[in-house]
């Protein structure tokens, strides 16, 4: 009887700690999230709504954040976290509350909260939210979700605007563009939905894709990428942004994760992917962090694009894409992410939703408030990565 408590007694203590110390402040992050999230619609007596939760609302980050947080279910085996992605889309496809924001949208209202889910008229409507809907699906079919994803699909394959046989565009007026953004945009729901759902269609456009947006950005001085570009100018903008060229490391490797390796473009863009490492590997500072412009080291050290980047090396390290040497680059910079993480699980250092101008001085001094979304589900999902690449 002894010697059988002394085994418990040590027994236990592992089983108390068997997940990850990356999994662990994930969890933080995202339980933290989780506590100030509510499925809330408020309905005033004019029949105007509101959604009072940012985490409820219908935006491209909650999409990004939908993602990671089934990963963190499938990771954990806790399914709260999915569970709650389920909710919030639950909220959209709640015939109540859709007649009542479908009303206010047809009387013209355009309220950042859900505009968005009737419009379908950009990527960021669509792409990283429909990726989450995707992967949902796949664990709650519903005929719902399956009818709007193939709302989805008809947009980004025919409504989308994009160059001849080139790269996703926005048409802004007389000043049509390219923003490498959109490439994570495009491809999140390209290959979530094409390799869960067998579109070859789609897994073909977002390998074009790729290599289109890479043709038309990428800064071949440096191997950076530009944010974006001006058509009509026929030249780049003036910024490596630390974001965008996360947004596109992030779309590469969530690409060749799906991509047969048999497929024509499979070698193109696994080159893509690794001269986009190495390129970038050369700005990381020396804390571990990137920089809000990258090749600007008085830009301050920037969360998202950090975490992106992690997640990405991450991956190609697991999945055997890339030399486990750049698992150095990995540590260093998740060491540095952790710091980017209060006691209450917010994160600092997280740049705001961003668009595109001429001046630097624009991206230098974007605000980093507390807790901006546009950096959780990439710090989740990094967490997840490198928990993965520690245990092999």
């Amino acid at each position: 009887m002894k010697n059988l408590l002394l085994i418990l007694l040590f027994i236990l203590p592992l089983c108390a700690n068997a997940q990850s110390d990356e999994l662990t402040i994930v969890k933080r992050v995202a339980n933290h999230v989780c506590d100030m999230s509510n499925h809330d619609l408020i309905v005033n007596t004019d029949g105007s709504c509101t959604i009072p939760c940012y985490y409820q609302e219908w935006r491209y980050v909650n999409g990004v954040l939908g993602q990671a947080m089934i990963d963190l279910s499938q990771a954990t085996k806790d399914e709260k976290y999915q569970e709650m992605v389920k909710a919030n889309f639950d909220f959209f496809f709640d015939k109540t509350n859709f007649q009542y924001l479908k009303n206010q949208y047809d009387k013209g209202v355009r309220d950042y909260g859900y505009h968005r889910f009737f419009s379908m008229s950009s990527l960021d409507d669509c792409g990283a939210m429909g990726a989450a809907l995707a992967k949902l699906n796949a664990i709650y079919p519903k005929a719902e979700y399956v009818d709007y994803l193939k709302k989805i699909e008809d947009y980004i394959l025919s409504g989308q605007g994009r160059l001849e046989k080139g790269p996703f565009s926005r048409d802004e007026g007389v000043n049509e563009t390219v923003w490498l953004d959109d490439l994570y945009m495009s491809l999140s729901f390209l290959t979530q939905y094409g390799s869960l759902y067998n579109k070859l269609v789609c897994l073909k456009l977002a390998a074009d894709q790729a290599l289109a947006f890479t043709n038309y950005l990428c800064d071949t001085r440096n191997g950076l990428f530009y944010h974006c570009y001006y058509v009509h100018e026929n030249r780049p903008g003036v910024a490596h942004w630390g974001r965008a060229n996360g947004w596109c490391l992030y779309a590469l490797a969530l690409l060749l994760d799906v991509l047969p390796s048999e497929d024509p473009q499979y070698s193109s863009v696994l080159d893509i992917y690794k001269n986009a490492v190495a390129d970038v590997c050369r700005y990381q500072d020396a804390s571990g962090m990137w920089h809000q412009l990258l090749d600007k080291s008085d830009s301050y050290a920037e969360t998202s694009c950090t975490a992106m980047f992690a997640y990405s090396i991450a991956k190609g390290i697991n999945k055997g894409w890339i030399d486990s040497g750049y698992g150095t680059v990995v540590n260093i910079a998740w060491k540095a992410l952790t710091e980017q993480v209060t006691p209450q699980g917010e994160l600092l250092g997280v740049c705001i939703g961003t668009g595109t101008s001429r001046d630097l001085s624009f991206y230098y001094n974007r605000p980093t408030p507390l807790n901006d979304a546009h950096g959780l589900g990439a710090f989740i999902q990094c967490g997840i990565e490198v928990s993965k690449m520690k245990k092999d």
